[in-house]
């Protein structure tokens, strides 16, 4: 019975550190194809400085215009090395919408990008694609959202005004926000408020629209409304309703540039090379860095509970082969009269307690496999984490086995070296 105890807290251990590893390989791969793939971290987010401040040895225009994000600087980026493509993107702001049947959204983004690059940042058509005419527009997912009657909009606009901590009617509010409209195919106009007046737009066309994007759930999606329009579109929407600020510049100024590097190695340098453009370059890497330092440290206190509970199953071996020791010594006795010497004797028992370890070790596996069972069938039924396996894959296995037997062979020592010494003729004699 002791012999099976022990057995059993060699087993348990054996199994926390299988299950530790393999919980910790499960979730770094979780975390590289569903957070961190989703970080894009072969991107370079290239930002301008503004217009803060005036080159050396040039005039105040030339100044102002250093740090602008201009057709020039993206045609130099493109030609550094290392660079896979370069996607830039302007704001047009945040528009009411009015589509054909009279739908009214409340508000998205609208952006200006090269349509045809929308594929290339990880974007997946639902229905539709880009087109190149003017007037064409592309909605994401969260952009199919939140489409309502404008009697029910004013009606909940006003509901909400009257009675702002009723939750009931936060809940209607939400459950027409949640709501997916067939959009594609629709003209939509957008609205702006000039002065007390409403200005609506020409009529945009819905070439396409974007499916969920991967890794992201879909009723987290529904709150990131994005239109995107061609930079054509953009000039032509910019003249129509006067969204020009200022005097207008010689050549097209962007807001945002996405760099795609061929290798995570080169994004260092070329984000050197971007600075001395006067504009501002950053990427993902060192948010990465951040989840896989707390992997590894999950990683760790998990392989931690696991040698601990085997530096408990290692005193239970201990005291377990002293006792074994102690209830043999008559049996030790004869061996050593017969002739067996001092190393025999104790590596029969350091044998003995290395099988014992290894028994213990395989019966780990079986209970390894059990636990992690049972832990992909709790995932599967939880919200949310869907993508995340767990499976115990062949090299955890070795260094299971390795660390039982190693338990029952630093275990099993001292009760060796007790059992070496026993003398033969008190043991005889005495029992």
């Amino acid at each position: 019975m002791v012999t099976a105890l022990c057995m059993t807290g060699i087993s348990i251990g054996c199994a926390a550190i299988i299950v530790a590893i393999s919980i910790g390989n499960g979730a770094q791969n979780y975390l590289e194809t569903e957070i961190i793939g989703g970080m894009k971290l072969d991107e370079i987010t290239v930002t301008p400085q503004g217009s803060s401040g005036q080159g050396e040895g040039s005039g105040p225009t030339v100044g102002a215009d250093r740090g602008l994000l201009t057709d020039d600087k993206v045609q130099v980026i493109q030609g550094f090395d290392h660079v896979k493509s370069v996607i830039a993107t302007k704001q047009l702001g945040y528009f009411r919408a009015i589509s054909s049947d009279n739908l009214i959204n409340d508000g998205f983004n609208v952006v200006a990008v090269d349509l045809s690059k929308l594929k290339e940042q990880g974007n997946r058509f639902k229905e539709g694609g880009p087109l190149d005419q003017i007037g064409a527009m592309v909605l994401n997912y969260g952009a199919t959202t939140g489409w309502k009657d404008a009697e029910t909009s004013e009606r909940l606009m006003n509901m909400i005004n009257t009675d702002p901590n009723n939750p009931k009617i936060w809940e209607e509010y939400q459950m027409y926000e949640s709501t997916v409209s067939e959009m594609n195919g629709k003209n939509i106009q957008l609205e702006q408020m000039d002065g007390d007046k409403k200005q609506l737009s020409p009529q945009l066309y819905v070439g396409g629209v974007l499916d969920v994007p991967t890794g992201r759930d879909a009723q987290f999606a529904i709150y990131d409304r994005q239109a995107y329009i061609s930079f054509d579109t953009a000039e032509w929407l910019t003249n129509s309703l006067k969204l020009q600020n200022g005097t207008a510049s010689k050549q097209r100024v962007y807001d945002n540039l996405t760099v795609k590097v061929d290798d995570l190695q080169n994004i260092k340098p070329l984000e050197d090379l971007i600075s001395k453009l006067a504009l501002n370059a950053s990427d993902n890497l060192a948010m990465r860095d951040q989840v896989a330092s707390q992997l590894d440290t999950f990683k760790a206190i998990a392989l931690g509970i696991g040698v601990f509970i085997l530096l408990l199953a290692s005193i239970s071996i201990i005291v377990a082969m002293t006792m074994s020791t102690h209830q043999r010594r008559r049996q030790i006795g004869i061996m050593k009269v017969l002739g067996a010497n001092m190393p025999q004797i104790r590596n029969m028992f350091i044998v003995e307690a290395s099988l014992l370890g290894l028994l213990g070790g395989l019966l780990g596996i079986v209970f390894a496999f059990l636990i992690i069972k049972g832990l992909n069938s709790f995932i599967m039924a939880s919200a949310g984490m869907s993508g995340l396996q767990i499976a115990v894959t062949l090299e955890t296995l070795p260094i299971g086995i390795a660390f039982a037997v190693m338990t029952g062979i630093f275990s099993g020592i001292y009760p060796a070296i007790s059992a070496a010494r026993t003398n033969a003729l008190l043991a005889i004699k005495r029992d």
